[in-house]
């Protein structure tokens, strides 16, 4: 499965503890990224100041569901499963 364009879910819906360009401490669940652009790409893809954990993070079914909103659905519902 490749990324929904425009899509930006993991990018809003997880918790992230690595630092990321203009977000020292990480980010919060439900925080958008500082690197999210206004059309929700990553403006670091690629790069490599972007955390191993963005890197790693691959578009599956399971994840991502059928659209954005059931992609923001799912990836909120495991990081309530997962918080400490």
């Amino acid at each position: 499965m490749e990324c929904r364009l425009g899509c930006g879910a993991c990018c809003i819906a997880p918790s992230i503890s690595s630092p990321i360009p203009g977000m020292p401490n990480g980010k919060l669940a439900g925080e958008r990224c500082a690197q999210l652009s206004a059309d929700n790409h990553c403006c670091i893809f690629g790069s490599p100041e972007r955390p191993a954990v963005c890197d790693r993070f691959k578009a599956e079914a399971d994840f991502c569901g059928d659209s954005r909103e059931q992609a923001l659905l799912i990836l909120n519902g495991l990081e309530q499963l997962t918080a400490q």
